[in-house]
């Protein structure tokens, strides 16, 4: 009578009709020379790619830190100049503010000085008065302080030199005063004098006695004598003293 027990017949290990999966298991069990070979290098090629990507890494971080070290240094230096820049267009702007302000001062004061003595000259007989920047020029025609070729003072001459000395000594006292005699191109022909700088020099020191005679500091007023050298458009005009006040 036939058995019903089922019977599975065992197959040699290793036999064709054994799976592929169970004969790479079983190569590995038998320790495949292949296999033992292969691991080792593949564990050294992943040991040595992970040492080289460390590695890299490293040197990158390195490299970043070192930019930016770099960075924060030109960023100060940036700010140093930049605030080096500042102070100096802050002095300029307050150069320039001074000046603006000397100007202004300079131009009341000038506006002043003129103010007071536009009219303070006026109407002396002989005199003209000139207004520069540094100074004032008052002019006295030479012909209503002397005689031709003389360096003696007219009587007449004295009052516009009265109405002068007042005005010098109230409005400006202690200024410095340059007087300064003038002549005509004319050559020297009857007089004693040498030449028409020693003409102007002797009338220049008439004027500055007499200005000292009135109460101007003799040690605020100094003489000299330009001659024939600084011509006027006619001879009348070129003969003058010239009384120069310093601001």
């Amino acid at each position: 009578m036939p058995s019903n027990r089922f019977q599975c017949s065992r197959m040699p290990l290793g036999s064709p009709s054994e799976p592929k999966e169970r004969q790479n298991v079983n190569s590995l069990r038998k320790g495949n020379p292949t296999m033992r070979l292969t691991m080792p290098l593949l564990l050294a090629l992943a040991a040595a790619t992970l040492t080289s990507v460390g590695c890299d890494s490293e040197a990158e971080q390195n490299r970043l830190t070192l930019l930016e070290q770099e960075n924060t240094e030109l960023r100060t230096k940036l700010d140093e100049r930049n605030k080096a820049l500042d102070a100096a267009n802050g002095e300029l702007r307050q150069a320039n503010e001074n000046l603006r302000n000397q100007a202004e001062d300079f131009a009341t004061q000038a506006e002043g000085w003129q103010a007071q003595s536009a009219g303070s000259f006026d109407n002396i007989e002989g005199v003209t008065a000139t207004y520069g920047p540094n100074d004032i020029t008052i002019a006295v025609e030479g012909d209503v302080l002397f005689d031709s070729g003389r360096t003696t003072l007219k009587t007449a001459a004295k009052n516009s030199l009265n109405r002068v000395t007042e005005i010098l000594r109230a409005q400006y006292p202690g200024n410095s005063i340059i007087v300064a005699g003038h002549t005509d191109t004319d050559p020297i022909r009857k007089s004693g004098h040498k030449s028409n700088h020693h003409l102007g020099f002797e009338r220049g020191w008439a004027v500055r006695n007499y200005l000292k005679g009135r109460g101007i500091d003799a040690g605020d007023i100094a003489v000299m004598s330009y001659g024939p050298d600084r011509p006027m458009s006619s001879s009348k005009q070129s003969r003058r003293v010239e009384i120069v006040v310093a601001q």
